[in-house]
């Protein structure tokens, strides 16, 4: 989980019509030459038993169950790998103090945190704490390298100037920050929910995607788990593209 110092985002490179149609036949092929649907189901018939699930009220729960919580550790993250961020680079001591912290979370397996916590909270909410802690190491690191590369140059005008700190953050770290913070984000997003769904699967908290997952597994359900699996992948790609257009329209960056 490396720092990011590019301002320019994966997600702003489109990906192109015909290489999704090309990996979709291509799987469509390997699923007929196998013949077994338990096995490797077909993109048709995953389409199928999506739309299927998709006009019922324990699929929308599920989602709801899932999206709440998920997204409320990745706010949780955001908001703590901020203000984390800004008091590392104020006082030193707070940055040495995290280092260790900050190591340990980034080696440490996502099955290893689940299982340990599961001893300490409910499954119910431990997409929320598995989330948070897959999130906040890639916001602070970022975050923390947004602030340094801040041009000194424009910190000394300010200096000469006896700019307001509060104009300091408005005016010069915000705007230099910024794409540091908005990479990190789009990064997040989808680990977020990787994380978050693995720790359902693990923890099994009764009316999640992950139980769903769990579910089609334990009974060779191949369809539903390639549905669920890209309802999954739906929800992290569109709240990414909502998130990622709402920085760009609160900082003026479109």
């Amino acid at each position: 989980m490396t720092s990011i110092t590019s301002g320019n985002t994966a997600g702003k490179k489109r990906i192109k019509l015909w290489a999704v149609l090309f990996w979709l036949v291509l799987w469509e092929i390997t699923a007929r030459s196998i013949g077994q649907e338990i096995l490797l189901v077909s993109p048709v018939s995953v389409c199928i038993r999506f739309l299927e699930l998709a006009v019922t009220a324990d699929f929308w729960n599920s989602v709801r169950f899932s999206f709440l919580r998920i997204i409320a550790g990745f706010m949780l993250a955001l908001l703590t790998g901020i203000l984390l961020a800004g008091a590392s680079a104020a006082f030193s001591c707070v940055r040495e103090l995290l280092k260790p912290f900050i190591s340990i979370v980034k080696a440490t397996p996502v099955a290893s945190f689940t299982i340990l916590l599961l001893l300490w909270v409910s499954s119910k909410n431990l997409s929320v704490i598995i989330s948070f802690l897959m999130v906040f190491p890639v916001i602070y690191v970022n975050t923390l390298q947004g602030i340094d590369k801040t041009d000194r140059q424009l910190l000394e005008m300010a200096d000469v100037f006896h700019i307001s700190c509060f104009y300091r953050i408005r005016y010069i770290y915000l705007y230099q920050v910024i794409p540091y913070f908005k990479t990190a984000c789009s990064l997040s997003l989808g680990l977020c929910w990787k994380a978050g769904a693995a720790a359902e699967v693990i923890g099994i908290p009764q009316g999640s995607i992950g139980e769903k997952l769990y579910e089609s597994k334990i009974y060779l359900q191949t369809a539903d788990l390639f549905a669920w699996t890209a309802a999954i992948i739906l929800l992290s790609a569109g709240f990414e593209r909502f998130f990622l257009w709402l920085l760009d329209r609160l900082f003026g960056m479109e």
